[in-house]
């Protein structure tokens, strides 16, 4: 496993908690398709959230860990979680969301700074 790996799987662990402390159930994790990946699947009120997990161990201006989430990227996001849907027999009918959550760690104050942008826009 390479830094870039472990960070993310480590980003992965600490945003699935916080997820958990905020009332989400954790559905799913990494689920994969030729085409591309999800993070983190969860639902809330009834609402499915296919998350996509961004992570940095440094922060600088203008390259936050959640600008990498590029149109592109989510439109692989988007594909998957529709595929999803279909894998699981979920109805129709059912209301999903795409989320985005950057996690940025400072390893030198030891703290991790999350940053959770709802229901975006592609």
């Amino acid at each position: 496993m390479n830094k870039t790996s472990e960070l993310g799987f480590v980003a992965e662990g600490y945003v699935a908690q916080y997820l958990k402390a905020r009332g989400y159930e954790i559905l799913n994790h990494n689920y994969r398709k030729p085409w591309g990946e999800i993070d983190i699947v969860a639902e809330k009120d009834g609402i499915l959230i296919f998350v996509e997990v961004k992570a940095s161990s440094v922060k600088v201006a203008g390259f936050e860990a959640e600008l990498r989430a590029d149109k592109e990227k989510m439109k692989k996001v988007i594909r998957t979680a529709r595929t999803y849907l279909l894998d699981k027999k979920y109805a129709p009918a059912q209301e999903w969301q795409l989320d985005i959550i950057s996690i940025t760690f400072d390893k030198d104050r030891g703290v991790a700074k999350i940053k959770h942008f709802k229901n975006v826009e592609v």
